[in-house]
């Protein structure tokens, strides 16, 4: 037994120094090499700092609506519901998502409305929507801000993130990005 605990004790008590230490050291300092030091990546504007890559909770008819999230936007707590798409709680979920989008988006069907807009991430803290669900919303903003449906087109192909290499992933948007662009045009 003295032959299995004793080097059981001494990896223990490396691996503890290497990834309590030494791998946490070395973290830190390629953090420093990255934009603002490892501590996020922020925008001002107007006085006010946002994290552009932390979903956040836009849901006022003037603004693109952000992603739902299933831990109502806390960094501290991401992830997903855990919840699979024959949960009865979970599809009651969506389908009010879904009726809350069509009260506030007269005249788009159902069938139109891309599952990023009533669906959480995983994490619940996607920053992005697809490219869909930005134009799907576009007649509301357009009406609420008299703008044209034209100028917020424009602004949605300016926002548009290519694909990693354009290979990886799909087409997206970071809605805050979006929405704090749309300020700059038209602040009603």
């Amino acid at each position: 037994m003295k032959k299995n605990i004793v080097p059981a004790i001494r990896l223990t008590l490396v691996s503890m120094v290497f990834f309590m230490g030494i791998y946490t050291l070395v973290i830190l300092g390629i953090a420093q090499l990255a934009p603002n030091k490892g501590n996020g990546l922020t925008i001002t504007q107007d006085g006010k700092t946002y994290y552009i890559n932390v979903g956040q909770s836009i849901n006022q008819d003037k603004y693109f609506w952000s992603r739902p999230s299933a831990v109502d936007y806390n960094a501290a707590g991401s992830g997903g519901s855990n919840k699979g798409p024959s949960n009865p709680e979970y599809l009651a979920e969506v389908q009010a998502r879904i009726d809350t989008f069509l009260v506030h988006n007269p005249g788009i069907n159902k069938a139109d409305i891309p599952a990023d807009l009533v669906t959480a991430s995983g994490s619940g803290l996607d920053p992005h929507i697809s490219v869909q669900a930005a134009k799907v919303q576009v007649k509301r903003i357009a009406e609420i801000r008299v703008l044209s449906e034209d100028t917020l087109l424009q602004l949605i192909q300016e926002n548009t993130e290519k694909p990693l290499l354009s290979l990886f992933g799909t087409e997206r948007i970071n809605v805050l990005k979006l929405n704090l662009d749309l300020d700059k045009i038209s602040n009603n």
